[in-house]
């Protein structure tokens, strides 16, 4: 590019610029939200597949959980309460089923023939009938300590949804409902959808609230960097239009706002204004170095010197980024398509944009930063460092190399996420009714195991039962329940405890068949129809569980697995916390993809830019340090790796390299006018050096602003994010100079550049 086209061309750019910007804001309006953490993952997914196909058969698995907390929930006001809610609930189109206390079946045998009745048909009334209900509460294994906890504190009303697109609705429904009939009881929920409406809603609250604090931060720090009015608006405006044209992508190319795709504006605040401050640091130098000379001259001067290790910064960035593209979740390969074309943008505004703006104001001649009685304390450091650098490089590789090792070795107790419960706030009654659920209810996890065969026959049957005694014996399984489940309590209805036939299988299919049949005409249908289809061909095993780590969801299923292949019977395992489970484990594989990208990426073009293999190792050694050291001082602190901390790597490789890539460049310059590495090194670090910090400053006060998100999962990415920054700024600034006074390297000494 000529550097004289943005001052030739500058009222066209400038009107161009604008145009794009309004014609932006349209598609804007159109963004939709999208919560679903299941949708971000290909439907190719094992788990997904699996659960699909159990939902065929046993109809659609979602459940919402709505937790009432009591000293007694047997009191008759907190059961009249339950019974008053029960009711209104399936009085809603919306639920496909509703199970309280009040939908528990006691089965009873008499003559040869079963009856089914509810477990309480009415709240009790006297002292003697609430313990009696307490005693027959304890002998159903059913519900002890599931539907209701074996302390009594606790119980539960579940509802099942019919679909999956209207969760803003259900959980108003509830709300209206538990506001309609309220009570004393605590009330907490659960359930994927509930999760999602939360979600939803937070995605865009962190957006309204977000999105304003990091540009008044921005603003600020860009007002204290400069002091000087251009120094503010130009960069800022760049980072309003890219801010503007990144979020247009979104409906435009047909995608949704994810929770992960909060960040992306964030980023742009970041990132937009890192090209436009080494434009503006470069063009106070030189007014403050040349005041005869004319703004004309000035930007050309600008232009000249900082073209192309700002387009080269931008390009390393970009392919940075683009590692995100590799990965398997869907709205971080499409927030990786997003944000480079919005760099992209923001890049061609700094080269374009901001010089044609910048060459119709007045030049400004004075700046105290530049001023000779008056350096500031930036320059102080940056100052001091360079002679640490020059004088003791060997003890300064030693300390880095110290640090790497016990840093990194945190890497080993790095801990990958379970499941999603942390998305949310820890005080949020999503993730208290997960906690009592946990500790009281028998779990708040589900695996369905999907069964094929012969249901009626008892040899089936016992295999099934096997499995289930298996896992019974795992401690952090609260209850398996299957097909079984009623067989048993109707044998128990039909035979005497003393008889070989109580709570046990029938011998023969025939039996088997009469039990099912009589419960058919007497007992509970519908309860038969969660755990068997019409044909009886299929049976489903619903197994409920806590756990904390992804290695105990394993362990059960292996034990499933080791059932399968003992008794040879054909088997699918689906659910919610499976999918959570892949998710996890495929943001390891994720991570290892973008992280290889942009590594090669970055090296491949550091190779090209400089014309050395040297350039390229040299120029990835801070991305590596930061990415080592920052995953092992996750593994040191206790934080896990999610769907957000696992885009750590790829977006700081992208902007880390900027550092360097400026440095070498300075050095360059120094060395091809004649200076030795000493004083080459002094003088690139304590000025181009000021440009590198600022700009590393302001993309670590963008990401700042993520800590006032509601979610704790993106404040935890912030923290990571901003120390993985500084590690790149410190290896920029100190290391690889270390590194260049010790090997010389000759790329920096050849001046094709």
């Amino acid at each position: 590019m000529n550097s004289c086209f943005a001052i030739r061309y500058r009222w066209a750019i400038i009107i161009l610029t604008a145009v794009i910007v309004v014609a932006s804001i349209v598609p804007i309006t159109r963004i939709k939200i999208n919560p679903d953490m299941e949708s971000y993952f290909p439907d190719k997914m094992e788990s997904k597949r699996n659960s699909d196909k159990i939902e065929m058969v046993f109809g659609d698995q979602e459940q919402i959980v709505i937790i009432l907390e009591t000293d007694d929930v047997l009191k008759t006001s907190t059961l009249t309460r339950i019974k008053d809610l029960s009711d209104h609930f399936k009085e809603i189109s919306g639920f496909s089923n509703v199970r309280s206390i009040y939908d528990i079946t006691s089965i009873k045998g008499e003559n040869g023939e079963i009856t089914s009745c509810s477990l309480i048909a009415y709240p009790p009334t006297t002292d003697s009938e609430i313990e009696k209900l307490r005693n027959d509460i304890k002998s159903n294994e059913n519900i002890y300590g599931s539907i209701i906890s074996k302390d009594f504190r606790y119980t539960v009303i579940i509802l099942n949804t019919k679909d999956k697109t209207s969760d803003k609705e259900y959980i108003g429904l509830i709300k209206e409902t538990l506001n309609l009939l309220p009570g004393r009881e605590n009330i907490y929920i659960n359930g994927v959808p509930f999760l999602r409406s939360e979600a939803s809603e937070k995605i865009g609250n962190d957006i309204i609230l977000l999105l304003p604090i990091g540009l008044i931060i921005m603003m600020l720090f860009l007002w204290i960097s400069f002091r000087d009015t251009i120094g503010v608006l130009l960069p800022f405006s760049v980072v309003i239009f890219s801010i503007v044209f990144s979020m247009a992508l979104i409906p435009l190319l047909g995608w949704k706002l994810s929770i992960i795709g909060v960040l992306i504006p964030i980023m742009m605040i970041a990132i937009a204004n890192n090209y436009g401050v080494h434009f503006i640091s470069r063009y106070q130098e030189l007014c403050s170095a040349k005041p005869d000379s004319s703004i004309a001259e000035i930007v050309k001067e600008c232009l000249k010197f900082l073209l192309k290790p700002v387009i080269f910064c931008g390009l390393t960035t970009i392919a940075g980024v683009l590692g995100l593209v590799l990965h398997i979740l869907t709205p971080a390969s499409q927030m990786g398509v997003v944000v480079s074309i919005g760099i992209a943008f923001a890049l061609l505004l700094s080269i374009t944009y901001v010089p044609s703006l910048l060459s119709v104001l007045k030049k400004k001649n004075e700046y105290k930063s530049f001023n000779s009685k008056r350096k500031g304390a930036l320059f102080s450091v940056l100052r001091d460092t360079s002679r640490l650098v020059t004088s003791k490089p060997h003890r300064v590789i030693f300390i880095f190399l110290a640090f790497l090792f016990l840093s990194a070795a945190g890497i080993l107790w790095v801990k990958i996420a379970p499941d999603s419960n942390r998305i949310l706030p820890g005080d949020h009654s999503y993730n208290k009714s997960i906690n009592i659920a946990d500790k009281y209810l028998g779990g708040s996890k589900i695996i369905n195991v999907l069964v094929e065969g012969d249901i009626k026959d008892p040899v089936l049957l016992r295999k099934i039962e096997n499995m289930e005694r298996e896992l019974e014996q795992i401690s952090f399984v609260g209850s398996v329940t299957s097909v079984n489940t009623i067989i048993k309590e109707i044998s128990k209805a039909m035979n005497n405890p003393e008889d070989s036939l109580y709570n046990r299988i029938p011998d023969t299919r025939e039996a088997v068949s009469q039990y099912l049949e009589l419960y058919n005409m007497n007992g509970n249908p519908e309860e038969l129809e969660n755990f068997t289809d019409f044909d009886y061909t299929k049976a489903l095993i619903r197994i409920q569980f806590k756990a904390n780590t992804i290695g105990e969801i394993n362990l059960i299923l292996k034990k499933i697995d080791e059932a399968k292949t003992n008794s040879e019977m054909t088997i699918l395992t689906g659910g919610y916390c499976l999918v959570e489970k892949n998710m996890s484990e495929t943001i390891v594989s994720g991570q290892y993809y973008s992280l290889i990208f942009a590594v090669t990426a970055i090296f491949i073009l550091l190779t090209v830019i400089f014309g050395s293999i040297v350039a390229g190792v040299m120029g990835t050694i801070p991305l590596l340090y930061a990415v080592l050291v920052t995953f092992g001082l996750m593994g040191w602190i206790g934080m896990e790796l999610n769907i957000v901390t696992a885009l750590i790597s790829s977006i700081s490789i992208g902007l880390g390299v900027d550092f360097t890539i400026h440095l070498f460049w300075r050095l360059k310059k120094e060395l091809s006018a004649g200076m030795e590495y000493h004083e080459a090194i002094l003088t690139s670090v304590t000025t181009t050096g000021r440009g590198i910090a600022i700009n590393a400053l302001s993309v670590m006060i963008g990401f700042s602003v993520l800590f006032f998100s509601e979610f704790p999962l993106i404040r935890s990415f912030a923290f990571l994010i901003i120390l993985s920054l500084l590690l790149c700024l410190i290896c920029a600034l100190i290391l690889i100079p270390s590194l260049c006074i010790i090997i010389k390297p000759e790329f920096l000494k050849k001046d094709k550049t």
